[in-house]
């Protein structure tokens, strides 16, 4: 039924012109399609913030397991530096401490008195050594534990944008659906037919751009030939291949082929790499999209890219790379 769901769905995601035929007592085909498909990108949009939301809280995480594990080792110096000192402090008392010492001060044997004297000035150097550590010690112990309870409190608030931003795109694929629902039957297949031609002819003139890439060398063109083989497969929110996609998981497979390990989230790959200016663009350079950045796509030439478009769409090569209300805000190359 899910499934069901989204192939209708994509029914509007086309950018052709229909004709204003009532869909119902207040709103044309040709709005309810336009509505739908800011929807989608809404939705889309939402999904992107729901990645970057997932990798800030996979390196919280890595970071607070690290934090914990330098906790404990510090807990257990602490407790030996403690375990030490009770021992010192064991030794002092058997030994007498400061009355022993004015008993040997009026002894009638001086060597007993120097080498005892001796003993007792190496218990309190070394009870103070290990004072000191123990003091130093503790005080670290404190200052990881504070650290522990502000990277946990960091872990809670990105677990809680990306429960957010994922429910947020689910809801306006859900008012997407509800608008869908309204229509006619005959309505509803009509839109179908136009949705599935236009997606086999922007398939086919894909395919055509891509065999026509050739001559890109280096990172750059493994990971663009591999978006291209791509081309055809369907847009699906948090995919990362082999057979479904979103925009950041097509960038991050397509260069972890060519051996550069990259995030799955176009807002965080914008920020790495080496930034170049969009009229000085090469092919394999990865194209950033809105404000924020919520979508990335591999320039192939010739003012086109390969991306994954949209929930509803496909892998495809694009000759625009206007997005409407999603501008080009960056590039990197890698």
């Amino acid at each position: 039924m899910a499934v069901l769901k989204r192939a209708l769905v994509a029914l509007f995601l086309l950018g052709a012109s229909l004709a204003p035929v009532a869909a119902n007592a207040s709103q044309t085909l040709e709005q309810v399609q336009a509505k739908v498909r800011q929807l989608e990108e809404d939705a889309t949009t939402a999904a992107e913030a729901a990645q970057a939301a997932k990798v800030q809280l996979g390196a919280l995480t890595k970071t607070l397991s690290g934090i914990k594990a330098k906790a404990q080792m510090q807990g257990q110096s602490v407790s030996a530096l403690e375990s030490s000192l009770g021992a010192i402090a064991i030794e002092q008392y058997k030994s007498g401490s400061l009355s022993q010492g004015l008993e040997l001060l009026f002894s009638s044997d001086p060597t007993l008195y120097l080498s005892s004297a001796s003993a007792l000035d190496s218990i309190t150097r070394r009870k103070s050594t290990q004072l000191r550590k123990f003091q130093a010690a503790e005080q670290r112990l404190n200052a990881t534990t504070l650290t522990v309870k502000d990277k946990l409190a960091l872990v809670a608030a990105a677990q809680k944008k990306y429960a957010a931003q994922s429910a947020l795109a689910l809801s306006k694929l859900k008012e997407a659906e509800i608008l869908l629902s309204k229509l006619k039957k005959a309505d509803r297949e009509r839109l179908a037919k136009i949705a599935a031609a236009q997606e086999d002819a922007d398939q086919a003139s894909s395919l055509a751009a891509a065999k026509g890439a050739s001559g890109v060398s280096g990172r750059a063109g493994i990971a663009l030939k591999y978006a291209l083989k791509q081309i055809g497969d369907r847009y699906v929110f948090g995919a990362a291949g082999l057979v479904t996609w979103d925009c950041s998981g097509l960038t991050m497979r397509a260069y972890e082929a060519a051996g550069v390990s990259l995030p799955h989230s176009s807002s965080a790959q914008s920020r790495m790499g080496k930034k170049v200016s969009t009229h000085a663009l090469k092919p394999g350079d990865l194209l950033f999209f809105g404000r924020p950045v919520s979508h990335v796509g591999i320039y192939l030439g010739g003012g086109r890219m390969v991306h994954a478009p949209r929930s509803g769409s496909r892998v495809k090569v694009s000759s625009d790379l206007n997005m409407g209300r999603k501008p080009l805000v960056g590039a990197r190359r890698f």
